[in-house]
C-alpha cells in the first residue's frame, strides 16, 4: 500500500470558519487551455483571534493577489492552499488566477469536455477553479461574468436571474448572473457552450411567471421535452405536497455527456448526465424515461432541502440528500405505480445498502469521520437516510411530519445546519421525544428482528414477540437498541387491520385477545423500516402471505422469500433433491401466473425471480458457482412449468403506439418477462419471437427485451442482434452505453478478449464516465461468472483498468471498486485473489485518496 496515508478528517474536530465571505464577484474569461478567474470577495473576521486567513485550492496558477486595491504580498502557498497573513478585521480581498479546464480529467471544478465548459464543485470543486472558503457553512451571494468567445460559446450561464449581456471586441462577449440568495461554493454553477434550447413557462401557486430552460447538445432537442414536462410536474407536486414554491425568475438544466454523478442541483442551473435528460422511444426505455422524471424531480426538490437551508458541514450530507431522495420517492410513488417504486427502492437498499453496512465501509447516515470527502456519497447517506426520513413519517404521521418540515424552514431558511437541527424541528413541531430516534444517525449497521409468537386456544389468547439485535461492525463495537417502526397484519383473523408500532427495547411483545383462530402474521409492510426480519415461515405460510396479504409489498416480499429459500437451500442439495425442491416452489406461483385480476405491475414483480446481487447479499459466505447455476435452474424451471402461460402472455401483447403511460409500462415489462421466460424455458420458440419482436417494435424497451432475453438462448442469435442493434446506432453514444452494458454483462469464456475489443470502440473513452460505467462497471458488479472465474482473471482485469482510472478519474474508480472488496463473502481461494489485486491497486503510484480509502478499509 502506498506510504502517503491521506488525512482522517473527524466530525468532532468541526469548527466555526475564522473567516466569513459574504459577498463574492467572480470574472471569467474563458480559454481551453489558460481561463483566467478573478475572484473578488469581501472578507470578515469572525471572533477575535489573530490566525491567517487560509483558503482552499488545488492546481491553481496564481497570478496576483490584492487587499482593498492594493496589491498584497504577505502570503504563502503550497498545494492545497493559500495563506494570507492580515490584522485587518474586514476586508476586500482579490485574487487572480489560471486554470487548464482542457486537461482537467477528474470532471471537478470548471473542466471542458465536448466542446463546453462545466463546473462540478460538490464536494470540494470550487476550490479546483480559485482560492476560496471552500466549505458548506460560508454562504454568500455570488455576481458572476463570464467573458468568451461568441461563435464557440453562445450560451454563457451561470446561477441566479441574467443581469447583462453584450459583445466585446475580438469576437468575444460577455454575460452576467446575479443570485441574490446566499449560497455555498459547491452550489456555485457556469456553463458555456453551443445547444439547443428548449423554453416553456410555469406560473407559481402565487401567479409568479417563471421562464423553464433545457440546454442539450445540438440535434437533441426532440428528446428534451419528457425532461421538461417532468421539471413542470416536479414544481406543481412540490407546491401542491409540500407547500414550497420557487423563487428565482428562471429555472435552468444543461445536459452534459462528461458528468460524474447523475445530476447537479446549482441554484438556478442544474448540471445533468444526459442520460437523465434525453428521451424518446427510439433511444430510451420505460426505465429511463422513470428515472429522467425521478432525477429532474430530486434535483428540483433541493432547491429547498438542499440550497435554501444546506449542510453546516459534509458530515451532514444526508440532512439534504437523505430527505430529497424521500421527497422524490414520493413524487414517483404519485406518478407511477406505487407498489413498483417502493419494491425498487427496497432492492436498492437490501442489494447495495445492507452490502455497505456488512463491509469494512459501514458508516451511520451522518459518518464520524473521512478520509475523501467524494467518499461520502453512498446508498447509506441517500437511501438509508431517506428510510431514516419515512420512517420519521410513519412515526409522526403525514400532517406530523409537514408540521416539522415547516417549522425546520421557519428556523433556518438561508441558514447551513445539522441533522440535529432537522430532528429537533421535527420534535418541537410534534411535541415527541425523538432522542432514541436520533440514534439512527449515529449507529451503523443493519438491524435485524426475529419475531416469534405463540397462539393459546383455550384463552383465545396470541402473543407476538419482536426481538431486535443490533451487531457490531467495521469501528463501532458498541450498540444500543433502535426505535423500529414495525407495520403488521395478522391473517386467518376477523379483523386484518393493519397495526403500527415503536419496537424501542430488545424484546417487546404485544397480546391480542378474542382471537378464534391461530393468525398468520403479515410482518413489515411498506418496509416499513430499513431491517432484516427473520419469521420461521413454512413454505406454505409464505405462499398464503403471497396470495392474502393486504398489503402488496409483503405479498411480493413473501414471493421473493419463496424463491430465495429455495435458491439458497437447493444449492447446498444433491442435483435430484435440488431439482425437487425447486419443483415444489415454483408449484407455489401458479395462482400468480394465472391471476386475470390482479394488478400488472404487482404481477411482474412477484414472478421476477430475485437477482444474483439480492441472493449474494442474503448469505453470509456464498458458493457463487452453485448459486448461480441453481438461480439459473429455477429461472428454466419457471419457462417450463408455465409455458402456455407465457406464450398466450406474450402473443397478447400490445400493438399501441408507444406511449409513456402506466399501462403501457406495466404491459410491457410482463410482456418482457414472459419472452425472458421463454427463452429459458423453450429456446427455440423463444428465438422466433425474439427475432419478430426485435425487427417490428417501435422502442427502445421492446428491443432491449429481445436482447436481453437472446441472451438466454446461444451466443448466435445475440451476436446477430447485437451487430445490428450497433449498425443502427453506432453515432449514439448513450444508446450504445446500453450495448456496452449487455456485452459486459453476457458469459462467454472469451468475455475480457471481447471487453478489450470494445474498449477500441469509436465512442468508447476512458475520459467519459458513462462509457465507463457501462463496459468496465457492469462487467464488475453484473457478470458474476466472468468477474469471478476461478482463474482470477476477471479480477485482474478490473484491477489493471481501475489503475489506469485512478489518474484519470479517481471518482469513478472508487465506484467501480466495490465488487472487488467484498471479498468476505467467497471461497478462501478466490478471496486470496482478490485481495492480491486490492494490494496491486494499493501500490500504485499516485494513488488517490478515493482509492486508499476504500482499499486500506478493506483489506485485512
Amino acid at each position: 500500500m502506498s506510504t502517503n496515508t491521506p488525512i482522517v478528517k473527524k466530525r468532532c474536530d468541526y469548527l466555526k470558519p475564522d473567516f466569513t465571505i459574504n459577498k463574492v464577484n467572480l470574472e471569467f474569461q474563458l480559454e481551453a487551455t489558460a481561463t483566467r478567474v478573478i475572484c473578488i470577495t469581501q472578507i470578515e473576521r469572525q471572533g477575535g483571534h489573530q490566525k491567517p486567513l487560509i483558503l482552499n485550492g488545488e492546481g491553481l496558477e496564481l497570478l496576483s493577489v490584492s487587499v482593498n486595491g492594493a496589491e498584497y504580498s504577505d502570503y504563502t502557498v503550497d498545494k492545497e492552499s493559500l495563506s494570507l497573513h492580515t490584522d485587518l478585521d474586514k476586508f476586500e480581498l482579490r485574487i487572480e488566477n489560471l486554470i487548464n479546464p482542457q486537461e482537467n480529467t477528474s470532471l471537478e471544478g470548471l473542466y471542458l469536455s465536448a466542446g463546453a465548459f462545466c463546473t462540478q464543485c460538490e464536494a470540494e470543486g470550487f476550490r479546483k477553479i480559485t482560492y476560496f472558503l471552500d466549505r458548506p457553512d460560508v454562504l454568500a451571494v455570488y455576481d458572476v461574468k463570464i467573458i468568451a468567445d461568441k461563435t464557440q460559446f453562445p450560451f454563457l450561464l451561470s446561477n441566479g436571474n441574467k443581469v447583462a449581456a453584450g459583445d466585446l471586441a475580438d469576437n468575444k462577449h460577455f454575460v452576467s448572473w446575479q443570485d441574490p440568495f446566499n449560497k455555498p461554493s459547491y452550489l456555485f454553477a457556469l456553463v458555456a457552450g453551443d445547444f439547443d434550447l428548449l423554453e416553456d413557462t410555469f406560473i407559481t401557486q402565487s401567479n409568479r411567471e417563471i421562464a423553464l430552460q433545457l440546454f442539450v447538445d445540438k440535434g437533441k432537442l426532440s428528446r428534451g421535452q419528457h425532461a421538461l414536462d417532468s421539471l413542470k410536474k416536479a414544481m406543481r407536486w412540490d407546491e401542491t405536497e409540500f407547500g414550497l414554491e420557487y423563487d428565482l425568475d428562471i429555472y435552468m438544466i444543461v445536459a452534459v455527456d462528461f458528468f460524474n454523478m447523475g445530476a447537479m442541483e446549482n441554484k438556478g442551473l442544474n448540471v445533468f448526465n444526459s442520460k437523465f435528460v434525453l428521451a424518446n422511444s427510439e433511444t430510451a426505455t420505460d426505465e429511463d424515461y422513470f428515472n429522467i422524471e425521478a432525477v429532474i424531480a430530486h434535483e428540483y426538490f433541493h432547491n429547498w432541502t438542499g440550497n435554501r437551508v444546506t449542510c453546516r458541514d459534509w458530515f451532514q450530507l444526508s440532512l439534504k440528500e437523505g430527505l430529497t431522495v424521500f421527497r422524490d420517492q414520493q413524487f414517483s410513488a404519485d406518478m407511477g405505480s406505487a407498489i413498483v417504486n417502493r419494491i425498487k427502492n427496497v432492492r436498492i437498499i437490501r442489494e447495495h445498502q445492507f452490502a455497505e453496512d456488512a463491509s469494512a465501509m459501514s458508516h451511520p447516515i451522518r459518518p464520524d469521520e473521512v478520509m475523501e470527502m467524494n467518499n461520502f456519497y453512498t446508498v447509506t447517506v441517500y437511501d438509508k437516510g431517506s428510510e431514516v426520513i419515512r420512517m420519521l413519517h410513519t412515526i409522526l404521521g403525514k400532517q406530523g411530519f409537514l408540521a416539522g418540515i415547516k417549522l425546520y424552514f421557519e428556523r433556518f431558511d438561508g441558514q447551513a445546519v445539522t441533522c440535529d437541527d432537522f430532528v429537533q424541528a421535527m420534535e418541537d413541531a410534534n411535541n415527541k421525544d425523538l432522542t432514541q430516534f436520533r440514534l439512527w444517525y449515529s449507529q451503523s449497521g443493519t438491524p435485524s428482528i426475529d419475531v416469534t409468537d405463540e397462539y393459546d386456544a383455550e384463552s383465545n389468547s396470541y402473543k407476538i414477540t419482536f426481538k431486535q439485535t443490533n451487531e457490531a461492525t467495521f469501528g463501532q463495537q458498541i450498540k444500543h437498541n433502535l426505535v423500529i417502526p414495525i407495520q403488521f397484519s395478522l391473517l386467518n383473523t376477523a379483523d386484518e387491520k393493519e397495526h403500527t408500532f415503536e419496537l424501542k427495547d430488545e424484546i417487546q411483545t404485544l397480546e391480542f385477545k378474542e382471537v378464534k383462530n391461530k393468525p398468520l402474521p403479515s410482518l413489515l409492510h411498506n418496509f416499513s423500516a430499513p431491517v432484516k426480519l427473520h419469521y420461521d415461515y413454512q413454505p406454505s405460510e409464505l405462499a398464503k402471505v403471497m396470495v392474502a396479504s393486504p398489503d402488496d409489498f409483503a405479498r411480493w416480499d413473501a414471493g421473493q422469500s419463496l424463491f430465495s429459500e429455495c435458491i439458497h437451500q437447493a444449492s447446498k442439495l444433491a442435483e435430484n433433491e435440488s431439482q425437487q425442491l425447486i419443483d415444489s416452489t415454483v408449484k407455489y406461483f401458479e395462482e400468480i401466473v394465472n391471476s386475470k385480476d390482479m394488478d400488472i405491475a404487482l404481477k411482474a414483480e412477484m414472478l421476477s425471480v430475485p437477482s444474483f446481487e439480492t441472493l449474494f447479499q442474503q448469505a453470509s459466505s456464498v458458493n457463487i458457482d452453485s448459486l448461480y447455476k441453481t438461480r439459473e435452474s429455477l429461472l428454466v424451471k419457471m419457462g417450463q412449468a408455465f409455458e402456455p402461460q407465457w406464450t398466450a402472455i406474450y402473443k397478447n401483447k400490445s400493438l399501441q403506439k408507444y406511449s409513456y403511460n402506466q399501462n403501457q409500462v406495466e404491459q410491457r415489462k410482463l410482456t418482457n418477462l414472459a419472452l425472458k421466460y421463454l427463452s429459458f424455458g423453450n429456446k427455440s420458440l423463444a428465438a422466433d419471437c425474439i427475432r419478430e419482436q426485435f425487427s417490428g417494435c417501435d422502442n427502445m424497451t421492446d428491443s432491449l427485451g429481445a436482447l436481453s432475453a437472446a441472451q438466454s438462448t446461444g451466443l448466435d442469435l445475440f451476436e446477430n442482434l447485437m451487430e445490428q442493434f450497433e449498425q443502427k446506432w453506432h453515432d449514439d453514444p448513450l444508446v450504445l452505453d446500453k450495448w456496452f452494458a449487455l456485452h459486459a454483462n453476457t458469459y462467454r469464456t472469451d468475455i475480457l478478449s471481447r471487453i478489450e475489443l470494445l474498449m477500441s470502440h469509436s465512442q468508447f473513452t476512458i475520459n467519459n464516465p458513462n462509457r465507463v460505467r457501462a463496459l468496465i462497471g457492469s462487467f464488475a458488479f453484473f457478470n458474476v461468472k466472468g468477474f469471478h472465474n476461478l482463474d482470477g482473471s476477471g479480477y485482474k482485469f478490473v484491477a489493471d483498468y481501475l489503475i489506469k482510472l485512478n489518474s484519470v478519474n479517481p471518482q469513478v474508480a472508487a465506484r467501480i471498486i466495490t465488487p472487488l472488496i467484498q471479498w468476505q463473502k467467497v471461497d478462501k481461494e478466490r478471496q486470496e485473489m482478490m485481495q492480491h489485486q486490492l494490494m496491486r491497486i494499493g501500490d500504485t503510484e499516485g494513488l488517490s485518496k478515493d482509492l486508499f480509502e476504500k482499499i486500506s478499509k478493506s483489506l485485512p
